[in-house]
C-alpha cells in the first residue's frame, strides 16, 4: 500500500490544457474600401440617363471585390459548383451586402435614393429597383431623346467639348433605352450642328471616303477650334498695342496715331473757339502759335482777345 503511494507521487503531472489560438476576425475585400466615390466617378441620375454606365461600372467592381452575387444572384449551376459566403458565414455575409447597398447609395442622386430606399432592404432590392426604373416607359423617353438629339446646335453650348458630349450623353441614353445610334448618324448629326464657322472643317469631315469615327471627328473639331482661339488672342494682342496710349519720356500721354482719326468738323470748332491759328495743329490761348484766324502771322506778340486792345 505504502509502495502504490509512493509510485502516485513520483508520477509527472499531466501537461496543462492547450489554448486554443484566437479566432481570426472574419476578412472580406469588400472591407478594404473606404470611398466607392473613387472607383465609381458617375453618379446615377434620373435626368442625364446614364444607368448603363453606371449599371457597367458598378458591376466591374463588384466582380474586382467578389460582391456580384450581391446584385445578381448565382444561377443554379454556379451555386452547385461554389460554397455561397451565405451558407458559411452568414453574419459576415450580411455584413458585406450592407456595404454594397452603402456603394448603391453613395453612387446615386439623391431623388433616386429617396424613391428606393425602404427599410431592411437588401443590396439585391436596391438593384432591381433602379433597374426597374429605367427600364419603364422605353417608348416615351426614347421619343423625347430622339427629338433632343435631331436639334442639338453647336451656338448653344460654350465651346467644341460641350457641344460633343453632349451628343455623345444623347446617343448612350438613346441606347439605353433600347435605341441605339449608329456612328454615322452621330457624326452626321455632329457636322450639322456647327456653326458658320466650322463650315471647313464639317467638309472635311463630310467629304472624305468614310466618315471617321466619332472621337476622331470631335478631335478634328477641338483642334480647328483652339487654332481659331490661337488666332484670335494674337489678333487682339496686336490690336491692343496699336490702340494702347503712348507714354513720352516727359511722363505725357500721348493717343497712337494709328488710332486716332481726324475730324475736320470738330477740329475748326475748337480752333476757332481756343486757338490762334487756324488748322488743325493750332495751340491753345495759353501757348504759342504761327498764324491767325485769317492766315497773317504774328511775330513775338503774345496773343489777346479780339475785345480788348492790343498792349503797345
Amino acid at each position: 500500500m505504502t509502495e502504490h503511494t509512493s509510485d502516485s507521487a513520483n508520477s509527472p503531472s499531466p501537461p496543462p490544457p492547450s489554448r486554443q489560438p484566437p479566432r481570426s476576425h472574419p476578412s472580406h475585400p469588400a472591407l478594404a474600401i473606404s470611398n466607392i466615390n473613387t472607383f465609381i466617378k458617375v453618379t446615377l441620375d434620373i435626368e442625364k440617363g446614364l444607368y448603363i454606365t453606371w449599371s457597367e461600372l458598378f458591376k466591374i467592381h463588384a466582380r474586382a471585390y467578389q460582391v456580384l452575387d450581391h446584385i445578381i444572384p448565382p444561377s443554379a449551376a454556379e451555386m452547385k459548383q461554389a460554397t455561397s459566403l451565405q451558407d458559411t458565414d452568414p453574419d459576415l455575409w450580411s455584413r458585406v451586402d450592407a456595404i454594397v447597398l452603402q456603394w448603391i447609395y453613395d453612387t446615386i442622386s439623391e431623388d433616386l435614393l429617396n424613391t428606393i430606399l425602404e427599410r431592411d432592404s437588401t443590396a439585391a432590392l436596391a438593384w432591381n429597383r433602379l433597374r426597374d426604373i429605367f427600364s419603364d416607359n422605353k417608348n416615351s423617353r426614347a421619343l423625347y431623346l430622339e427629338q433632343e438629339f435631331s436639334k442639338v446646335q453647336m451656338e448653344q453650348f460654350a465651346d467644341a467639348s460641350s457641344y460633343c458630349q453632349y451628343l455623345k450623353s444623347l446617343s448612350d441614353q438613346l441606347s439605353n433605352v433600347g435605341s441605339p445610334v449608329t456612328n454615322e448618324r452621330l457624326v452626321l448629326q455632329l457636322v450639322s450642328g456647327l456653326t458658320d464657322a466650322y463650315t471647313s472643317v464639317g467638309s472635311q469631315i463630310r467629304h472624305g471616303d468614310s466618315l471617321p469615327p466619332f472621337y476622331k471627328a470631335r478631335s478634328m473639331l477641338v483642334l480647328e477650334e483652339t487654332a481659331r482661339m490661337k488666332k484670335a488672342a494674337q489678333t487682339s494682342s496686336n490690336s491692343a498695342f496699336f490702340v494702347s496710349p503712348v507714354t513720352h519720356s516727359s511722363g505725357h500721354i500721348a493717343r497712337n496715331p494709328f488710332h486716332h482719326r481726324y475730324n475736320p468738323t470738330s477740329n475748326r470748332s475748337f480752333t476757332t473757339r481756343n486757338s490762334r491759328g487756324g488748322g488743325s495743329g493750332a495751340r491753345s490761348s495759353k501757348g504759342r502759335g504761327r498764324g491767325s484766324d485769317h492766315g497773317g502771322q504774328l511775330h513775338q506778340q503774345q496773343y489777346a482777345p479780339r475785345w480788348q486792345p492790343m498792349s503797345s
